[in-house]
């Protein structure tokens, strides 16, 4: 893809919406959404928005953190920091927290799928060998013979 790059002087390289937009699969109103949260500031030229090296590496920065789970709200904290810091050890050390506490979301949200996944096979299994006693006419489990725990594993989970 060719960039559109924009003489604008003082500015630098500078890239269009369009340019953005196609370059990190955005669309445009992604990106003014990004600038109306205070996260982007193009300068303007007439009614274009002029985008700079820097806004694009804030894009970059904007896009990771959403993939990642992080808040829009997070992501302004973390590039205010970037921005206003001289001390990159420091917005290193606040952004490197941050992964550091989603990672610890995340793995929570993965072991609470896992449960739920197991319970799931579990009860499927259950459902599976469910039969008929010819005999009786009650419901038992195919590999036991015997009634099935349904009521009781029913009832565990929602006494848990």
């Amino acid at each position: 893809m060719t960039m559109v790059m924009m003489p604008t002087g003082k500015l630098g390289k500078t890239y269009t919406i369009k340019d953005l937009s196609q370059k990190f699969s955005v669309t445009a109103r992604t990106l003014r959404h990004y600038e109306d949260q205070g996260l982007l500031s193009p300068t303007r030229i007439g009614q274009s928005r002029v985008y700079s090296q820097s806004d694009m590496e804030k894009v970059a920065w904007i896009l990771r953190g959403k993939r990642v789970g992080f808040s829009l709200s997070e992501i302004a904290e973390m590039l205010q920091l970037y921005t206003l810091s001289h001390d990159m050890k420091q917005h290193a050390a606040l952004t490197a927290a941050k992964c550091y506490e989603r990672i610890i979301d995340l793995e929570a949200q993965r072991d609470d799928i896992n449960a739920t996944i197991d319970e799931l096979h579990e009860f499927c299994s259950l459902l599976d060998h469910l039969t008929t006693d010819e005999k009786t006419g009650q419901a038992i489990d195919s590999r036991t013979g015997n009634p099935p725990e349904i009521k009781q594993k029913l009832f565990a989970t929602f006494n848990t």
